[in-house]
């Protein structure tokens, strides 16, 4: 089995030790010498798989994870919904107490055995087996390998008996050539429904591309970039998914949350709409056409239907489309591009659009300060914004590189951005990228323990905490009930204020043996630490900056534009 994990590929398994997968744990370390994959000692099974999560959002490719009986699997839920909500790879080997009630230590193994143990994450996963024999073990985590990398990924879960870990073979197992057992190429678009497309697209005088799930892959975003320039069409982000497009490019647009007065302009003048892998297209174009009808032509390149089912409605609402390219944004792009070439379709002079002015910062701390400081302290070098909180100024931080900023969590869980920015941080260890984390204070003391990993292996990563010291997203959510059911909203902090005692950061992550710097509270400061931070990034050590920013204004704006 550990053999079979081996041949997939994986150059990690990252894990919260559990006896149940005691036989595996052996030969992972005495028979493949803890190589290939290497094992990720982590402090909570969140984290492990939040880690595996940012190493899949870097490179596209799986790691794996082990979770201990159901115990570790139940610990584990909230990041495997996040990675499946952001369609990620992830290699989940799971584990159970024997099966043969005979076999059974009193106690421990009954209460750690279930009969159907997978049913626990069935709806959110993309397969999942517990295989009876060794044999079926090896093929079990063969398939789990091509389903979960195969488009729309998402994790899989390989459930082992812990007997079956650990009896003596009766006879050896025949090898499979794992080369036999590999994903197989993206699916190719239909050619007659990519040539409809192409010719609408032709035509098309005002056409907006819907930039959303693209891959990393270099040639992807300059083909993008030359079928936005072909097009002259305008394009949009997703500031919920990683970089797509350069965003200081005139014909980009916006980078979406929701929708501003000035964007639903822009898309009532839409002729054609031609949406890459959007994340929910129908809300979106809901916000402009609350009837669900829009008179622009709708064309979609997505395969994510392929994974909807009926327990999550992480597939959003059904959108309208007009011609359904049924394939990989990536896979769509390039021969678009050929089509409208053989069309006669020639590159359009972009507009050239105002570049957003950066206005003196004063008062109390912003994330604003934070963005000016760590643009000031990495001149010249290549920053990958890992992991980024709500009231980021995209308009004064543009993106120039697939790897520039790698989106958020997916399923919106609190406390995943430690783990997921420490797997991203990982897989660009060496890359000439600087992995940096922009969080929230609320999401650092979740996941704060995942650090420990981080200072472990030395992962180097810079964290810049903008501290409010509250829940403030819910403070907002507080006071726009309070008003509208005519209350006090000077009540809204209740509940939600993460104060008396201020949580002190710097020294939560000392206690992990990271660098721990603050509380800091002037703008002077703040430069100081965020160079001593990019510093320590350099020299390859992890670092968290406590940052005492004001409660409020354009974070609490960013997040409940367009909230009803």
């Amino acid at each position: 089995m550990a053999l079979a994990l081996r041949n997939t590929g994986v150059p990690y398994i990252a894990l919260n030790p559990g006896a149940s997968y005691r036989g595996l744990h052996d030969s992972l370390v005495n028979f493949l010498g803890n190589e290939r994959p290497q094992m990720l000692l982590c402090l909570h099974e969140e984290h492990a798989v939040a880690m595996a999560h940012g190493w899949a959002k870097v490179t596209g490719k799986a790691m794996a994870v082990a979770l201990h009986s159901n115990v570790g699997l139940m610990h584990g839920t909230m990041a495997i919904f996040n990675a499946f909500c952001d369609r990620v790879p992830v290699i989940l080997i799971g584990a159970t107490g024997p099966v043969d009630a005979m076999k059974r230590r009193p106690w421990i193994d009954w209460i750690h055995t279930a009969r159907d143990q997978g049913a626990l994450i069935r709806h959110f996963i993309k397969w999942d087996d517990q295989p009876a024999s060794v044999a079926a073990a090896v093929e079990s985590i063969y398939r789990a390998n091509v389903i979960a990398r195969t488009a729309p990924c998402g994790p899989v879960y390989v459930c082992l008996d812990a007997t079956l870990q650990e009896e003596k073979l009766a006879k050896p197992v025949v090898p499979l050539d794992p080369g036999r057992f590999r994903p197989g190429p993206a699916a190719q678009p239909d050619p007659g429904t990519l040539r409809a497309a192409a010719e609408r697209l032709a035509r098309s005088s005002r056409p907006i591309v819907l930039v959303g799930r693209v891959s990393r892959s270099e040639q992807g975003w300059r083909d993008r970039v030359a079928l936005a320039e072909l097009l002259g069409a305008r394009i949009f982000t997703d500031r919920k998914t990683a970089a797509a497009f350069p965003t200081n490019h005139p014909l980009h647009v916006a980078a979406l949350q929701f929708l501003s007065p000035s964007d639903i302009e822009q898309f009532k003048t839409a002729d054609v709409i031609l949406s890459l892998d959007w994340v929910d297209l129908a809300g979106t174009l809901r916000q402009v056409w609350p009837d669900g009808n829009p008179p622009a032509t709708v064309i979609s390149a997505s395969i994510d239907q392929y994974v909807h089912n009926g327990w999550s409605m992480d597939h959003h609402g059904l959108p309208p489309v007009d011609i359904n390219l049924l394939a990989e944004p990536d896979a769509v792009v390039a021969p678009l591009i050929e089509a409208l070439r053989r069309a006669g379709t020639t590159a359009k002079a972009p507009i050239a659009r105002p570049v957003a002015a950066n206005t003196p910062l004063g008062g109390a701390l912003s994330v604003e300060h934070i963005a000016e400081a760590l643009r000031q302290a990495t001149t010249g070098r290549s920053v990958s914004l890992v992991r980024l909180g709500g009231g980021w100024p995209a308009e004064h931080w543009p993106l120039v590189h697939p790897l520039a900023f790698m989106g958020h969590d997916g399923g919106g869980g609190i406390g995943s951005g430690p783990g997921m920015a420490i797997g991203s941080a990982l897989a660009l260890r060496d890359s000439g990228h600087l992995p940096v984390a922009v969080i929230g204070d609320g999401d650092f003391l979740m996941g704060m323990n995942a650090y420990w990993t981080a200072a472990h292996y030395k992962i180097p990563l810079l964290t810049i905490v903008a501290n409010n010291r509250s829940f403030f997203n819910d403070e907002m959510h507080q006071d726009r009930v309070a008003r509208q059911r005519g209350r006090d909203p000077a009540n809204r902090w209740i509940g939600q204020r993460i104060s008396e005692p201020d949580a002190d950061i710097a020294k939560l992550a000392e206690g992990q043996g990271v660098i721990g710097i603050g509380p800091v509270t002037t703008v002077e400061a703040l430069h100081k630490a965020v160079g001593r931070g990019v510093g320590h990034l350099t020299n390859g050590e992890p670092c968290v900056i406590d940052v005492r920013i004001d409660p409020g204004t354009r974070v609490a704006a960013a997040q409940m534009i367009g909230r009803k």
